[in-house]
């Protein structure tokens, strides 16, 4: 294949420098952006590595031999068990090359390496391999790899030499510097393994249909700190909800934090009626303020859901199930207690044992009879007279505070004509991860794991009904 002129004139011009030096390699990588499909994986590979070759360089760029890796699905089921290792489970997981690749250069474009797979141009050498690069003379003990071969301990990849000067492809950064001062705002703890982040009500975790902006892309612009991975969501909250959201900062944490809330649904939902190890494991508690008092202080809550389609499949609601035989259900537990009850309203500690979508609102509405103040999905019909509590103290406030994102922790109050949703997880204790990970996971007794409290402060419209009902 015969490159374009511009092509070649940029491949001239880096070949033999000069006194206009600079503005050939300018050029030169002017057009390797440009041409970056045809460029890295074609002829240019080929030019730029028998050019180096012929002066004595190598034409491999090899990567870090591979090393056995956490089983993170394995480490959290033990986690969960009480330190106990089930027969089929192993200490290590078995990775393939595509995923090793991706791994050690996150800064690569997926859609490079996967055509450099696709290409056939990704070799493998073994450990005898001694050198960080591969010399010429080793061209023919390298194999070629496809991207699903699984790796052996010692493995060593060799990519072509042109992706170390390969431009890196980096997020466009999302955010201005008061929104990063925002972001950061938020972080109520961080260690090796985990983020936890307080989300604001009013802000999705998650992209989609007429999402501008979500937690998990913040996150990954401005949380990453100092890893090359951007931090991962683990479990989810309602976009008009807050508290504790906990994230993984690497794949390995991801997939132990994965199983771990797993493990808690699954346990709760086989043993409804012996919750409590899992309860001191993991537990999320929630502060809700609803409209009216349940019958019992206390309680524990099982009743199935069931996703029901509306409107043709533009929308879907979330159900209690009488006859949990008749249709596809899910096991839903929930323990409930008491805080404090005044002028018809009441807060509750809700601690959900499984993690079902609308969980808590559907429990409180449709089993307790005690729908959540600013829930109009699930208690419309108790909003539907809805009147302001009575109080004087919101006249002639101050200006409200200006947030990123159009954000709002202000009104929304009971006081207030329209209440927001006054749901938020106020408590969450947690495995310490990052302990287990270090101990070289499943041979260290996890059993003994400590355990993270963390707490996460009201929005300020919750505390000002906190504020009300206590006076």
């Amino acid at each position: 294949m015969v490159l374009p002129a511009v092509l070649r004139r940029s491949v001239i011009r880096r070949s033999f420098p000069s006194s206009a030096a600079p503005g050939g390699e300018s050029l030169h990588f002017s057009i390797f952006c440009e041409r970056k499909s045809t460029f890295a994986l074609s002829n240019a590979t080929e030019t730029v590595s028998e050019q180096k070759n012929e002066k004595g360089s190598n034409r491999w760029f090899t990567l870090p031999p591979f090393t056995a890796t956490v089983n993170g699905s394995a480490l959290g089921n033990r986690i969960m068990n009480g330190g106990a290792q089930a027969e089929a489970e192993t200490s290590t997981t078995a990775i393939t090359a595509l995923k090793w690749v991706f791994r050690c250069c996150p800064e690569l474009p997926r859609s490079l390496v996967q055509k450099l797979f696709r290409l056939r141009k990704v070799r493998r050498g073994s450990s005898m391999i001694e050198n960080s690069e591969c010399n010429l003379e080793a061209r023919d003990q390298l194999k070629r790899v496809a991207a699903n071969d699984i790796l052996n301990i010692g493995d060593k990849l060799c990519l072509p030499i042109s992706v170390q000067v390969f431009p890196t492809e980096r997020a466009p950064d999302c955010c201005n510097k008061e929104e990063k001062k925002f972001i950061h705002s938020l972080v109520l703890y961080k260690d090796p393994a985990i983020l936890a982040i307080n989300k604001p009500p009013g802000l999705p975790v998650q992209g989609g249909i007429g999402v501008k902006r979500s937690l998990d892309e913040l996150a990954a612009s401005c949380l990453s700190y100092d890893y090359s991975e951007p931090p991962r969501l683990v479990h989810r909250l309602d976009r008009d909800s807050s508290g504790i959201l906990i994230m993984g900062r690497t794949s390995t944490s991801t997939s132990v934090l994965h199983s771990i809330f797993r493990e808690k649904t699954l346990g709760a939902s086989k043993h409804a009626n012996h919750v409590d190890r899992e309860k001191k494991i993991l537990q999320k508690r929630y502060w809700a303020l609803v409209i009216g008092s349940p019958r019992r202080t206390k309680g524990l809550i099982t009743a199935p859901l069931v996703k029901m389609v509306l409107d043709d499949g533009r929308s879907e609601q979330i159900m209690v199930v009488d006859n949990a035989e008749s249709m596809p259900f899910q096991h839903a537990i929930t323990t409930y207690k008491v805080i404090k009850t005044h002028h018809g309203y009441t807060w509750l500690e809700l601690c959900p044992l499984t993690g079902r979508k609308h969980q808590l609102r559907v429990h409180c509405a449709e089993v307790l009879g005690t729908p959540i103040v600013g829930d109009y999905k699930y208690g419309w019909q108790a909003h539907r007279n809805w009147k302001p509590f009575p109080h004087n103290s919101h006249k002639n406030q101050g200006k409200k505070q200006s947030l990123p994102f159009g954000l709002d922790f202000e009104s929304g109050s009971i006081a207030e004509n329209n209440p927001r949703l006054h749901l938020h997880c106020k408590h969450l204790t947690l495995p310490d991860v990052s302990c287990a990970l270090h101990n070289d996971s499943l041979d260290h007794d996890c059993s003994r794991l400590e355990r993270l409290e963390l707490d996460a402060p009201l929005p300020s419209y919750m505390q000002r009904s906190w504020d009300i009902i206590n006076n």
